[in-house]
């Protein structure tokens, strides 16, 4: 009983947001926010990123991305939904697309949108781009998750193209000491341009067009 005991608990410490079908304990909060002078509201659990506010690279995102005029957005590992919902409210015009690995996090995503009342948006369980295979959109947006690690990360640079229409964007948000020279890099490899669109409080956002 003791080492079952322990197992247990060694396996939800180990448990994080990357995981597809957490096991863990809900534990619900709710999130009340200002993002780009609007007034948010989305529910959260355990075991998906950030559940008890809006982390700062998340939120550089939201108020610096540069969304089309219409056509398609990509939130890329959307978590609870805080950047796809925020887009989609931002731009009725748009037909957002938000995914993740994360299957509570993708319910809690479906409620938000409802409960932010943006209608069009369309939410998928699945991992990187698997959800939207044979899609194109004209701006894909992402805080990638770190946690899965820079393989990962590279191979959301890499595989974007494939999804993007021609002048479609990648914005792409991340802690200014994580891959400072490599993510770049792995920018210029795929698309032969790369720019630091803004750089704040630790964070930076990263930009390449197709």
């Amino acid at each position: 009983m003791e080492n079952n005991g322990k197992m247990t608990k060694q396996k939800s410490q180990a448990e994080h947001y990357y995981t597809p079908n957490p096991a863990s304990r809900r534990r619900c909060a709710l999130v009340r926010t200002w993002l780009r002078g609007r007034l948010f509201e989305f529910l959260t659990s355990s075991s998906v990123f950030s559940a008890k506010h809006i982390d700062v690279g998340t939120r550089l995102l939201i108020e610096n991305m540069q969304l089309p005029s219409d056509g398609k957005v990509l939130d890329l590992g959307c978590g609870y939904g805080p950047i796809g919902i925020a887009a989609a409210a931002l731009n009725p015009k748009l037909n957002v697309t938000m995914t993740d690995i994360n299957i509570r996090a993708v319910k809690l995503a479906f409620l938000n949108a409802k409960r932010n009342h943006v209608a069009n948006v369309t939410v998928k369980h699945g991992s990187l781009y698997e959800p939207v295979k044979g899609e194109s959109f004209n701006c894909i947006l992402t805080n990638p998750p770190l946690s899965a690690g820079m393989k990962t990360v590279k191979a959301i640079i890499a595989q974007a193209p494939k999804h993007m229409c021609e002048g479609g964007t990648l914005q792409m948000v991340t802690p200014s000491k994580i891959g400072h020279k490599t993510l770049p890099e792995a920018f210029r490899q795929t698309f032969g341009n790369a720019m630091t669109h803004t750089r704040k409080s630790g964070y930076r956002i990263l930009l390449a067009q197709k």
